[in-house]
């Protein structure tokens, strides 16, 4: 199960720099199509970790990995919305570095379940 949630929060962070790609060069239709498959992506990585999770003796470090994950989720939606809107997006990205920085250490080198 490991394996599929990594697949799908690589996937989440490919579509979001597509999504990124698309705004820039004006493609509002594919931009709207890619925005939608990046929600599914939330959900399914969402699932996928909610699965991890009750799969294992809960650790409160894996609660924390999973609360920091999802503001990973939130700001990638706040900055693909805010783009679309015109809206000023730097505190978005400045969490959203932070807290993508904290949720791949925690997951890779300070929580024991990794690959």
């Amino acid at each position: 199960m490991i394996h599929a949630h990594i697949t799908t929060w690589a996937l989440t962070l490919i579509l979001f720099f597509v999504a990124l790609g698309l705004h820039k060069s004006g493609k509002a239709r594919g931009l709207k199509v890619v925005q939608m498959i990046l929600r599914l992506f939330y959900l399914l990585t969402i699932g996928t970790g909610i699965w991890i999770l009750s799969s294992i003796n809960i650790d409160m470090m894996y609660v924390i990995k999973s609360l920091v994950g999802i503001i990973v989720i939130a700001m990638i939606e706040m900055i693909v919305v805010g783009l679309v809107k015109g809206k000023n997006t730097a505190v978005y990205w400045i969490l959203f570095i932070i807290s993508l920085i904290l949720v791949l250490y925690l997951g890779f080198i300070k929580l024991p379940l990794t690959f």
